[in-house]
């Protein structure tokens, strides 16, 4: 035999103390380990004085200082033809403390826990049991599920319908005939009437906080608010364009695709045990999404950023957020967002995780050429027909709904153009020259 993360030799009871930090060191790492008596750390068997007394001693010793208590199997055996003592051990309720301190095996030594080390293991430990996403939502009742977005999510996942409740079961999104967190937050009416921090804030800021443009707070399911989030943001950045063929495409100034997947993180991975919402900030240089909850699972900033691997805290929500494409099981979003946006960053500051999108500057004079053209063709079809409709001033110069929209919008703020009437009778006036 030779020492290992499970094995250790210890010369004779004279080292007692150091025995037992070990057994619980390796406890802590592998639940199960033996330790000898008797024998030099080189392997040599050199013999134990081996009594009733030192059997005794060895388990009095191991209840008095190993906490939680075990029972280990303590037993005189002979080796090499010398008599020595055997501790064969084994538990699962870790962590284990050798005089009031937390070890773990390394190799063949014995290190003692950091801080850290010690939170993460209880962490990893209670996992299932501080899951707040397989938790029982205990006031909601089956009616409180919204069928339309129910049947909206399985249509997306290729699920069948039955009834609310074999639905949700099959889901695994019911315990003893309740519903659990995360079907509240993802398929009730008014989620927040059960889950308070189920909620979005957004605001404009200047260039601090200190300077507010607007602030705007949204309650819902968690879709709802996903969607909320995007078209805030889309709705308060610089939207340029670009052509494609016949087309005008509209661009925003920091990637969609980069934006929203950061949303979802944002939603699925934050701590819902903290009482915060989901934050969207704008600044004038740039984008923040702030996310309740630090990383999860012992994953660092350049962990995350260097490899695709994910530490689920909602690994329930997670799997619901999969099933209709919204996140990978590969951990590769923050891959995504990097290769759309290389300048993004990430920080954790207080118990919040932020992604910051740098905002591009805005339209380039290239693209204002082209939105310069595109306003003197919705003028010249206004003047050719004032009662042209929305739809089609879409159909005539290839913008798509939204492009229109927002150039009818800098019209009018620019007091060029004004709508008169009703919606069917309505008509367009131009009240000076563009």
């Amino acid at each position: 035999m030779k020492e290992s993360e499970i094995i250790e030799f210890k010369k004779s009871t004279g080292e007692l103390k150091e025995a037992i930090i070990t057994i619980s060191a390796i406890l802590n790492k592998h639940q199960k380990g033996n330790l000898y008596f008797g024998v030099r750390n080189s392997g040599k068997v050199v013999g134990q004085t081996v009594t009733d007394k030192t059997i005794r001693d060895i388990s009095k010793s191991i209840s008095d200082h190993v906490e939680p208590k075990i029972f280990p199997k303590i037993k005189e055996i002979v080796l090499d033809g010398k008599k020595c003592v055997q501790i064969e051990f084994s538990g699962d309720n870790i962590p284990y403390f050798a005089f009031g301190r937390a070890y773990i095996r390394v190799g063949d030594e014995d290190k003692q826990l950091s801080a850290k080390e010690l939170e993460k293991m209880i962490l990893d430990k209670n996992k299932e049991k501080l899951a707040w996403d397989k938790e029982i939502c205990k006031e909601a009742k089956l009616n409180e599920i919204n069928l339309r977005k129910l049947k909206w999510f399985l249509k997306r996942a290729g699920k069948p319908f039955d009834n609310v409740e074999n639905t949700l079961k099959k889901l695994g999104l019911i315990s003893r005939r309740k519903l659990l967190n995360t079907a509240v937050i993802l398929f009730a009416k008014n989620p927040h009437k059960f889950l308070p921090n189920a909620k979005l804030r957004c605001a404009v800021f200047g260039e601090t906080t200190a300077v507010t443009i607007d602030m705007q707070q949204f309650t819902g399911d968690l879709f709802t608010l996903i969607e909320k989030a995007e078209k805030y943001i889309l709705e308060n950045i610089h939207i340029g364009m670009r052509i494609e063929g016949l087309y005008r495409i509209d661009v925003p100034e920091i990637n969609k695709e980069a934006f929203r997947e950061a949303i979802i993180n944002a939603f699925c991975h934050r701590n819902y045990y903290l009482y915060d919402s989901v934050n969207i900030a704008i600044f004038k240089d740039r984008l923040e999404i702030r996310s309740p909850g630090l990383l999860y699972g012992g994953l660092t900033i350049e962990g995350i950023k260097k490899e695709e691997v994910s530490e689920r805290r909602n690994e329930l929500l997670a799997e619901m957020f999969h099933r209709i494409n919204f996140v990978e099981k590969w951990g590769r979003g923050i891959s995504l967002i990097l290769s759309k946006e290389a300048k993004a960053d990430f920080k954790e500051i207080g118990r919040q995780f932020i992604v910051t999108f740098k905002r591009n500057p805005p339209i380039p004079k290239t693209v204002e050429k082209t939105v310069e053209k595109t306003v003197e063709k919705i003028i010249s079809l206004i003047k050719e027909n004032p009662r042209v409709t929305t739809q089609k001033l879409v159909d005539l110069t290839g913008l798509s709904r939204r492009g229109v929209e927002w150039n009818l919008k800098r019209l009018k703020d620019k007091g060029i153009l004004i709508r008169t009437g009703g919606r069917k009778e309505g008509r367009w006036k131009i009240t000076r020259k563009y």
